[in-house]
C-alpha cells in the first residue's frame, strides 16, 4: 500500500500543471460550449448524488419510525410483569 502512495504522490507531482485545471479555472473562455457541458454535467451529477441521499435519508427516517411504532405496539400489549 505504501509503495502505491509512493507511485500516486510521484505521478501527481510530476503532471503537469495544465492538467490539474478545467478549460473555465486555467483561463478559457467561459462563455464557450464546452463550459456550458461541463456546467451542466456538474449540475446533473449533483442531482443525482441529491436524488440518491435523499432517498436514502426518507428510507432511515422510515425505518426509524417503523422501529419506534413496533416498539411501541410491543410494549402495549406484553403485560407488565415489573409490579409482579
Amino acid at each position: 500500500m505504501k509503495s502505491f502512495l509512493k507511485i500516486l504522490f510521484v505521478l501527481v507531482a510530476l503532471a503537469p500543471a495544465k492538467s490539474f485545471a478545467c478549460a473555465v479555472c486555467y483561463g478559457g473562455d467561459i462563455d464557450s460550449p464546452m463550459a456550458d457541458g461541463m456546467n451542466w454535467g456538474i449540475f446533473t451529477l449533483l442531482a443525482f448524488v441529491g436524488t440518491v441521499l435523499g432517498a436514502f435519508l426518507a428510507f432511515l427516517i422510515y425505518a426509524i419510525r417503523k422501529s419506534e411504532a413496533l416498539h411501541a405496539a410491543a410494549q402495549k400489549s406484553s403485560p407488565d410483569i415489573s409490579n409482579v
